[in-house]
This record gives C-alpha cells, sequence and structure tokens, in this order.
C-alpha cells in the first residue's frame, strides 16, 4: 500500500484534500500494508458552518460546492490514492481488498486505549523498535506545538494534558479490552 515515503506523503495530501472537512481527525498511524483513523464524522450543521464565508472572506478551498456526504470522501480518498499508485507502478486493479470499517468508539477508556493502540501499532508490527520513532503516525504532532491537522486540543484534553498523554504512552494497551474496536488487525 505504501512503497515508499513520498506515498505515505501523498496519501496524507489527499487525506487533507478529500475528508479532513468532513471529519475531526484525532489519531493516525500508516503503516505499510494498512493504516488507522480515529476520526468523528461532523454534523452536517458542523460541516455547513466550516464552508461557508464568514463576511468578507471566501469559503475554504471550493469546499461550499461539494456535498456533505463522508463515504464519499473517504471513497474519494481511496480511489484517487488506488488510481495514483497504479499508475506510479504500472499496476492495476484494487489496491484495498476490503472496505474500510467503522467502529463506533463510546467511552473514555476505549478512546484513550485506542489512540495509544493506534500509535503502538508500528512497533507491535515489528517495523520499529520504538513506535515514537515511526514517522507516519499522529503521536509526535501530537505531543508538539506545531501547527497540525488534528484535533490536539480534544485529545490532549482527554488525556489531562502533554505530559499525561506522553505518560500514557509508557504503559500498555490491554488488547483484550478494546477487541471490539480493533476487529481483524492481524497484519
Amino acid at each position: 500500500m505504501f512503497r515508499e515515503e513520498r506515498n505515505y506523503r501523498y496519501f496524507l495530501e489527499l487525506y487533507v484534500r478529500h475528508v479532513h472537512a468532513a471529519v475531526d481527525t484525532y489519531a493516525y498511524c500508516l503503516l505499510r500494508n494498512h493504516f488507522h483513523l480515529l476520526v468523528r464524522v461532523k454534523t452536517e450543521e458542523e460541516w455547513e458552518s466550516a464552508v461557508k464565508p464568514s463576511q468578507g472572506s471566501e469559503p475554504c478551498e471550493g469546499l461550499a460546492q461539494r456535498t456533505f456526504n463522508p463515504s464519499r470522501r473517504f471513497s474519494n480518498l481511496f480511489n484517487a490514492y488506488a488510481q495514483a499508485i497504479n499508475k506510479a507502478y504500472g499496476r492495476t486493479g484494487s489496491l484495498f481488498e476490503e472496505r474500510f470499517r467503522r467502529i463506533e468508539v463510546t467511552s473514555y477508556s476505549h478512546f484513550t486505549n485506542l489512540i495509544f493502540y493506534i500509535h503502538f501499532n508500528p512497533q507491535k508490527h515489528g517495523f520499529v523498535e520504538d513506535f515514537r520513532t515511526w514517522p507516519w503516525s499522529s503521536y509526535n504532532a501530537l505531543c508538539s506545538s506545531t501547527p497540525t491537522k488534528l484535533n490536539r486540543d480534544t485529545v490532549l484534553a482527554w488525556f489531562g494534558g502533554v505530559q499525561r498523554f506522553r505518560s500514557f504512552h509508557q504503559g500498555a494497551v490491554d488488547e483484550r479490552s478494546i477487541a471490539p474496536l480493533i476487529a481483524d488487525d492481524w497484519f
């Protein structure tokens, strides 16, 4: 799915172009053969207020002309990325083997454990010895103060600040407690 560094970067660019306006993004991790996203789909009212121009300004990059359909936005992301990979590497056919899955997160414990699980994935699958060194996850962006498209303030508030966020990531996640949230992650 991701063969070289530019693939990861391009996927994130497409994500911002196609999906970002329709969701709040809390965490992500792109791995060689799969990825994880933790998002909250915005309401149609939130979408409309985000794309409506304030007095004297222009709408956000033409978003007002597009309809609110989060599933279509994800589909556009996946199609655009698959087409680019097929063209770049002379391949044909589907890049994604299965449809993406959506699982509702309904508790504080699941939210915090799922964020840790998402960030820990590169280490779990043996891609790196320390997940903090994986460049294609949201962990370092959430710990920093640099501009980001992530909903950093919300995530850090859930953890009680950046220090507690980092401390939480020193522990281990009980995968059995969040098994319903990570169904079919066998890679």
